[in-house]
């Protein structure tokens, strides 16, 4: 049978539908990524990456344009040769000169002027660490509870409920010892105004009628 041209277009419609979805649908940057712990330097005009514990350098390659190369150079200029970075992305290439191949970054959770932070043995257990300044304030999150710092005062253990939000952003809420306590935090770069240090989370801290702003990042028991 002749298929009339009108006949003919609507049969191929839902093939060109089916084409579009599957061309729309966003392909999911984080596969085939890890995320990782190291200290950043610089040389022969690169920036490099040791992974925490290990002597292997990488060269830095901006995959996922979070401009941790810029961040890095701005940072270094107060901080000295080197810095802290935490990060999720692919070891890809073969190696290089003076190197052992190329880190393909794709999202930045921190970036400090310390290179102590590879020692922290409380990381893996943090779910989520946030803090900001005037008044000092610090919370650490973790599947026991969490646990709020504050200049002059004890600090305070609290459990919590966490909810997801729209967004991507969590919060974390308590009432406990007649204390309500909200933490806020967004998907957002955040730029500690003390430090300078690059965070991946903008921080929001609601405590005795009282709004106090900061930066955060997820710890190395939440994955993403």
């Amino acid at each position: 049978m002749r298929l009339t041209p009108p006949l003919l277009l609507a049969t191929l419609l839902p093939l060109f539908a089916g084409c579009q979805m599957l061309a729309d649908k966003p392909a999911d940057l984080d596969v085939g990524t890890t995320r990782m712990q190291g200290e950043l330097s610089a040389s022969g005009g690169q920036l490099l990456f040791k992974p925490c514990t290990e002597a292997r350098h990488f060269v830095v390659n901006d995959a996922g344009a979070t401009g941790i190369l810029q961040e890095a150079s701005s940072l270094a200029d107060g901080a000295g040769d080197k810095l802290f970075a935490d990060v999720r992305a692919r070891l890809t290439g073969a190696k290089q000169a003076n190197t052992d191949g190329q880190l393909d970054v794709r999202r930045v959770y921190r970036l400090e002027g310390s290179t102590k932070a590879c020692e922290d043995p409380n990381f893996k257990q943090l779910t989520l660490r946030a803090s900001g300044h005037e008044p000092e304030w610090d919370i650490k999150a973790s599947g026991k509870g969490m646990v709020l710092n504050r200049v002059g005062q004890e600090p305070l253990a609290l459990p919590y409920l966490e909810e997801q939000m729209p967004g991507g952003g969590i919060n974390l809420s308590s009432e406990a010892n007649g204390q309500h306590l909200e933490l806020w935090v967004a998907p957002q770069r955040c730029v500690d105004s003390a430090t300078g240090a690059v965070r991946h989370l903008r921080a929001e801290l609601r405590i005795d009628g009282k709004t106090l702003q900061g930066c955060g990042y997820y710890g190395g028991a939440r994955d993403n």
